[in-house]
């Protein structure tokens, strides 16, 4: 992130506190030492401070540098995914809410890393709706014991699921066959056999003891943005 970047985020959080009525320009500049129009050339953007100057801005607003990063910048500089040079790919494990709702895992959210060929991942088809780009991949979580009894006998509890992210259409894998998919549902994972009907999704599961779920899709969405990826690997536990 540019020294540029952390001076404009500055701004917008003095700027927010001012139309809170929490700071004036005037009492900043007290607070600081700096004249009066300094502060507001800077709050205009007519000129930047001084890294000296940041800091004491920091310091009397009672901020820290780190109030300043973007989210999604510091969740993409934590992802801890190491490569990986023989065969095999590191994967990571998280809980399925993570996994419905993180693009990049960060490493307070990894359960554990576990390795697949590399080459039975690249064989793997992706289909992408939307733009995905920014998703990492491939995750995993493990079945609990609700999700593995609705899809028994294809599920069992406790089994790891390796999910797709970047195949959210609702197209067949293999002609003739129904894609498995993690779906988004209550800001959680949940793993069905999916279609649409009009503006809803349909949640089938396999085990037909466990009852046929239904979910209103919101306007403007599609069930791309409610496909968390395909399960396209299930391992079960012994």
């Amino acid at each position: 992130m540019k020294f540029k970047i952390l001076q404009d985020n500055l701004r917008k959080i003095l700027w927010e506190r001012i139309e809170a009525g929490e700071l004036t320009g005037l009492h900043l500049a007290q607070q600081t030492g700096f004249k009066q129009a300094h502060i507001s050339n800077f709050l205009n953007r007519k000129r930047g401070l001084s890294l000296e100057g940041m800091d004491k801005v920091l310091a009397v607003q009672h901020l820290s540098v780190l109030d300043l990063l973007d989210p999604a910048e510091v969740n993409k500089r934590a992802s801890i995914l190491p490569p990986s040079a023989d065969e095999f790919e590191n994967v990571l494990l998280t809980d399925a809410s993570t996994a419905a709702t993180e693009p990049l895992i960060a490493s307070m959210n990894v359960k554990e890393i576990l390795k697949f060929k590399k080459t039975f991942l690249r064989k793997l088809k992706a289909e992408t709706a939307g733009d995905r780009s920014n998703w990492q991949r491939f995750v995993l979580i493990k079945a609990d014991a609700k999700e593995a009894m609705s899809m028994y006998p294809r599920l069992t509890p406790g089994a790891t699921l390796l999910i797709d992210r970047h195949y959210n259409a609702l197209k067949p894998y293999r002609k003739g066959e129904f894609n498995m998919y993690a779906v988004l549902k209550n800001d959680t994972c949940t793993v069905r056999y999916v279609e649409v009907a009009g503006n809803h999704l349909i949640l089938r599961p396999h085990n037909q003891s466990s009852p046929i779920e239904v979910i209103t899709m919101e306007d403007g969405k599609t069930s791309a943005d409610y496909l968390v990826g395909r399960i396209c690997h299930v391992g079960l536990e012994a």
